[in-house]
């Protein structure tokens, strides 16, 4: 008994050595994990293995983290944006002044694309989630919820049939792609090449969209552009939805008389260098209006570049490229004149509050002929997505992506033709939330099947509680 209490010592005496000892282990670890951070970080900056490796595995994390907050929390992307007004639907229509037509637009609350009249009133939809489409041999693995995927753009055949894009938000790469439905949302065919933005559709049927995907390899003599990135591909599909070409433009930028455009990313940008968001197919006739252009090229918008630029799919060429008066632009569009059009997200330093405005300027003196930025109690402001068109009667069709409204202008600036998305948010933190307009077109309704031009019954567009 002696002897046992001997070994074990008085009562107490151990647990003060194991609070020590505790203490002091619990320190040593801290301070190795210090150290590694430290270590880490030093690494990191200087470049060195593992540095980049454990930047890579940090980013990685906080995108798959991102990801799994924003699935939880749906309004909180940048496709809804606080209610600028409350009215819904068409708010202003000046017969005598407008371009008599129908509207085609696509909004971020789902896959869904929307035919209306003058009155705005609903003449055809077409809705197909993308989960419906979806299957396990396509390139996105893990897709977003539906309640995320949307037509980012959408082309309707006269027939009916639609053409749309669709992206996942919250996502990398974004472009989920391209698919072809009837006029009853019936699926005609798909392609999961990652399209994303745009698609133009040339005389032969062919179309032209974007892809983007992640890649490793470093671009030499362009160290500020990080590896991985995403970079973007100017894809050709046939009518029925087969991948016949695809080009990376960035590699078509790199090896052009235009590399120097690289050297100026901003540094946010050095992971998405391009962000191409244009695709236009150049007719003869707008070929012919320009010296530098040929039909059958395409003319696109590099956002970060804050640059435009024409793209031969022929010769695989980056075959001319300008910067100008605008940041982080929009759709430009060849007008018959031989101007271009474009909206100019950030560019509009005459407003008191500075925003967005739409150009019309003569690509080969760049000078302005012509601008909209809004009026006074109704500035145009989105600072993403947006685009515009020049209608026959003169007037121009402007899609004010962030604030949900379309709007027709006269070459006064009046405003003709006013129409506000009629979808909103239940409450959010005492808050109505309106979603973006992706994409909208004006268009002749001889062009279209008459029996698409019915008035439907109206429906429910109020957005209702998503479910993940």
């Amino acid at each position: 008994m002696i002897k046992r209490e001997q070994e074990e010592g008085r009562p107490g005496e151990n647990d003060g050595k194991s609070l020590a000892d505790m203490f002091f282990r619990l320190a040593f670890f801290m301070s190795a994990a210090l150290l590694i951070f430290v270590l880490g970080a030093i690494l990191t900056a200087a470049d060195t293995f593992p540095g980049p490796q454990i930047a890579r595995a940090y980013e990685g994390g906080k995108a798959f983290y991102a990801k799994v907050v924003a699935n939880r929390q749906i309004y909180s992307s940048d496709l809804w944006q606080p209610e600028r007004r409350a009215e819904k639907g068409v708010i202003t229509n000046l017969p005598a002044r407008v371009q008599n037509g129908v509207t085609l637009y696509t909004s971020g609350h789902e896959a869904a694309a929307f035919l209306i009249g003058m009155d705005g009133q609903v003449l055809h939809e077409w809705r197909r989630p993308f989960s419906t489409v979806w299957h396990e041999g396509a390139p996105i693995k893990q897709p977003q919820p539906d309640v995320r995927v949307y037509f980012k753009e959408a082309r309707v055949y006269p027939n009916g049939d639609l053409v749309a894009v669709y992206e996942g938000n919250g996502d990398t790469p974004y472009g989920y792609g391209v698919v072809k439905l009837d006029r009853d949302s019936n699926l005609i065919w798909s392609y999961f090449g990652r399209a994303h933005h745009d698609l133009d559709i040339g005389p032969d049927g062919r179309i032209y969209t974007l892809t983007n995907e992640i890649a490793k390899q470093p671009l030499q003599g362009f160290e500020n552009i990080k590896s991985p990135r995403l970079d973007d591909f100017l894809v050709v599909l046939s009518p029925d939805g087969a991948q016949l070409k695809k080009l990376s433009l960035i590699r078509l930028v790199e090896k052009s008389r235009y590399r120097q455009l690289l050297k100026t990313v901003s540094w946010f940008a050095v992971q998405d260098p391009l962000h191409t968001n244009n695709v236009d197919y150049i007719t003869e006739d707008m070929a012919a209006k320009l010296p530098f252009a040929r039909p059958g090229q395409i003319l696109v918008s590099f956002r970060e570049l804050d640059a435009i630029g024409i793209v031969d799919p022929d010769t695989e060429e980056l075959v001319w490229a300008t910067r100008g008066p605008w940041i982080g632009q929009h759709d430009p569009d060849i007008l018959p004149n031989g101007h271009m059009l474009l909206f100019d997200n950030y560019g509009n330093f005459d407003s008191p509050k500075g925003g967005s405005r739409v150009i019309e300027f003569d690509p080969r003196t760049m000078k302005i002929a012509w601008q909209y930025g809004g009026t006074a109690d109704r500035p145009l402001d989105s600072s993403i997505r947006s685009s515009q068109q020049r209608l026959p009667n003169g007037n121009t069709f402007i899609n004010e992506s962030n604030g949900g409204r379309l709007l027709e202008v006269t070459p006064e600036g009046e405003v003709a033709w006013e129409f506000v998305n009629p979808v909103r948010s239940p409450p959010v933190n005492g808050q109505t939330l309106t979603p973006v307009i992706a994409s909208a077109h004006r268009l002749d309704p001889k062009d279209l099947d008459p029996s698409l031009l019915q008035p439907k019954p109206q429906s429910d567009m109020q957005a209702k509680e998503p479910r993940s």
